[in-house]
């Protein structure tokens, strides 16, 4: 088939155009290499905090397999299930501060880390069901939930996870040589080669900066001895998914900040899908339009449910691809299809995620400062494009206030019963929901109406 040319001069292969096997499996390449990091990232972070450091290369071949799943079948669009374009599926930053709560508890507890493991997947299983349901109410949604609370929270998110990113630039929780001067300057190495690299004026050196910073980094703390290369686990050659590895459990109170962000991560999917939908050149209203909503956050929904089922943290569709659209001008969702393929067998090798398992914490908090930092950073564009009245303001302002107020101060709800203390101990969740219900209370000025905003998405890497 020909590429459509009738469309748009700016896109080589159209939305429905079938590129020639060895083009798509470049292009499609390409959209790995901008997100390997983004969905490799969560599960280090998460594992390195939890203590869950035996299970991180199955935990990270999962979250590759999964993300390959989800990918081909927003691509492929069985069943009416996903928007039909390249929306690649990656695990999401947005959920790390209520997954990192929900371990923490069972932790807290006493549990062990296949407790814990178990715990998170549970109460994931279950948000992705919150998803799939709020699929179905995408015009209704947009009502509710408001670029300005969106906004808040994707501040608020970004803000709690920086203090993940510094720790870990510090040496690592817990670590004997916090903040030695060689941990300082390993984190910063890798944070000003991210940021000189990130200026170039070359496309594919801006895609890959966190990826070789990573790799320098590594370099640098292997020549300065802080990475001595470890004798890799004895692991099998493929990694075979098993459902609920680890069991399942269920808890109330981890469970309700995990819906919460199910629900703003719908908001910025649709976000992402409108962007998509404009880069492709299919229309952006009309029924045609709110299928393809409904069914991409529908996909995204299934691609949370594999993930938890087959112990993956929680997916979303990621941004980056969007600018690997613009940037090669291939928009064909076949493209999608060899996209997961290719994930998918880069999870089949535990191995990969042995090796990765290696990279030193502060290499690491170098490069997570950074992503941590443009969520927060996205979140700001995101209020910016909304109207900031006085009402907005109040909102914004009492949001923040008591978000980041509780995240200073834990102590502050320790009298009062546990599941208000595990629902409201963080910033993400106390700030949210503040948002939302002011939102709710607080009458709308009849003389500033609310534009149609198209949300931007937030995943860090296309921020950084």
């Amino acid at each position: 088939m020909q590429p459509e040319s009738s469309n748009s001069s700016d896109l080589i292969y159209g939305l429905n155009d079938r590129p020639q096997p060895l083009a798509a499996i470049l292009a499609a390449l390409q959209h790995v290499l901008a997100s390997f990091v983004g969905i490799i990232t969560p599960p280090l972070v998460i594992g390195s905090a939890l203590g869950l450091t035996a299970h991180l290369p199955y935990l990270i071949s999962m979250a590759l397999m999964v993300s390959g799943v989800g990918t081909f079948i927003q691509a492929r669009r069985p069943f009416g299930i996903g928007a039909g374009m390249i929306c690649l599926q990656g695990t999401s930053f947005a959920f790390l501060g209520a997954v990192l709560s929900a371990g923490f508890l069972v932790k807290q507890r006493g549990g062990s880390p296949e407790d814990i493991l178990a715990m998170i997947f549970g109460v994931c299983f279950f948000g992705a069901l919150v998803q799939i349901v709020l699929s179905r109410f995408i015009g209704q949604l947009r009502r509710v939930i408001t670029p300005l609370v969106t906004g808040i929270v994707i501040t608020l998110i970004g803000i709690s996870l920086i203090k993940v990113g510094i720790t870990d630039l510090g040496g690592g929780f817990n670590s004997a040589d916090f903040g030695a001067p060689g941990n300082l300057a390993l984190g910063a190495f890798v944070l000003l080669t991210i940021i000189l690299l990130n200026r170039s004026n070359t496309p594919w050196v801006r895609l890959s900066a966190i990826i070789i910073g990573l790799v320098l980094g590594s370099v640098a703390a292997w020549f300065s001895g802080k990475l001595v290369p470890q004798p890799l686990p004895d692991l099998p050659l493929v990694s075979l998914p098993i459902p609920f590895k680890f069991g399942f459990n269920f808890d109330w109170s981890a469970f309700l900040p995990v819906a919460l962000i199910y629900l703003i991560s719908t908001i910025e999917t649709v976000g992402d899908l409108t962007a998509n939908c404009m880069l492709a050149r299919q229309p952006i209203s009309g029924p045609s339009y709110i299928n393809r909503l409904k069914g991409g956050v529908l996909g995204d929904g299934i691609s949370c449910l594999i993930a938890a089922t087959f112990s993956a943290f929680p997916n979303t569709t990621f941004a980056q691809n969007n600018g690997v659209i613009q940037l090669t001008g291939v928009a064909s969702r076949y493209v999608g299809l060899y996209i997961g393929a290719v994930l998918f067998c880069l999870g089949l090798f535990p191995l990969i995620g042995a090796i990765l398992q290696q990279i030193p914490k502060p290499v690491l908090g170098g490069a997570t400062l950074v992503m941590f930092g443009s969520v927060a950073a996205a979140g700001v564009r995101i209020l910016a494009q909304a109207p900031l009245d006085r009402r907005s303001m109040l909102i914004i302002a009492t949001s923040f206030g008591v978000g980041l107020g509780i995240a200073a101060q834990p102590n502050l709800l320790h009298l009062l019963p546990k599941l208000v203390q595990n629902l409201f101990d963080s910033a993400i969740t106390s700030g949210g929901l503040t948002a939302i219900l002011m939102c709710l209370l607080l009458p709308e000025s009849k003389t500033v109406a609310q534009p149609d905003v198209h949300l931007p998405k937030s995943e860090p890497i296309e921020q950084v």
